[in-house]
């Protein structure tokens, strides 16, 4: 009742899953990622224990393959499940019931594995492989929603469209670089959700991607942003010439408030995506 894909970016290390179909919140139930450990998809009549139990097991060392045995010997309901692991290393498995709903079916190759059910045919999973093959140069994110999105192009669920989340995890790109976990976007009931899935992803990597460069703000930006954070209250005034103490305390606290902490860079610098966003929000 789902198509999904599990990937590794082989250069960074990053693991995710990205997944769509005609359900409620599929989300809360197929992806399971744990950063240096692996990915898990599970679906078709969900057994939600492959997720969990799964990742346990690849942290203990076994690899997709033996997983995949070890569920089908367990679980009494195989016949109509169908899930996809991916491990730190890039192994990769995928199964398909047979009593899974037509058409149902599946391709595993290193650092990725893609399964769909109940599906217009087998063009949804050739879609998938071909934009996952295409994307090496992507961020894993994008890579992700770029195959799911040609499946859902090649008819994705026979059955129409309803819901899609992506999760990813990576060392350290967590929010403060607290945390593996990464991306965890969902749109649970939307008719369009892989298109949602994509805005969302738009407005994710704007407001917590780190900088990708910086320099300093020109005269007449500083004058601009010393004008706006007087305006939005976050100072009474502030001093004209160089960048200072007060102007700093008064900048962190609108990023803050604006969401943009991640992209926040002290001493006088800017980034300039941040600084292209304020001044959209905030003209004049």
């Amino acid at each position: 009742m789902t198509f999904s894909i599990v990937g590794r970016d082989p250069r960074t290390g990053d693991l995710g899953v990205a997944v769509a179909s005609k359900f409620l919140a599929v989300g809360a139930l197929v992806p399971f990622v744990q950063g240096g450990v692996g990915a898990v998809a599970t679906q078709s009549y969900v057994n939600p224990t492959f997720g969990p139990l799964g990742l346990q097991r690849l942290a203990a060392g076994q690899r997709p393959q033996e997983i995949a045995a070890q569920f089908q010997a367990e679980d009494p309901g195989i016949a109509q499940r169908q899930f996809g692991l991916v491990s730190a290393s890039g192994h990769s498995a995928t199964f398909t019931g047979p009593g899974c709903h037509a058409w149902a079916g599946g391709h595993a190759a290193p650092d990725v594995a893609i399964q769909g059910n109940i599906l217009t045919g087998p063009g949804v999973v050739a879609a998938m492989r071909e934009a996952w093959e295409a994307g090496a140069g992507l961020p894993l994110p994008r890579r992700l929603l770029s195959a799911l999105v040609a499946g859902d192009r090649a008819g994705g669920d026979r059955r129409g469209r309803q819901s899609a989340a992506l999760l990813c995890a990576g060392p350290g790109r967590g929010y403060g670089g607290l945390t593996d976990d990464w991306v965890n976007l969902r749109a649970d009931d939307h008719e369009s959700p892989c298109a949602e899935l994509s805005r969302l992803l738009d407005l994710h990597d704007l407001l917590f991607t780190r900088p990708e460069s910086t320099r300093p703000l020109t005269p007449a930006e500083l004058g601009w942003l010393r004008a706006l954070l007087v305006r939005g209250g976050y100072a009474p005034a502030l001093p004209e010439g160089n960048w200072d103490e007060q102007t700093e305390a008064a900048a962190w606290a609108m990023y803050g408030t604006e969401n943009l902490e991640e992209r926040w860079v002290p001493g006088g610098e800017v980034d300039p995506v941040a600084l292209a966003y304020l001044q959209a929000r905030h003209p004049g």
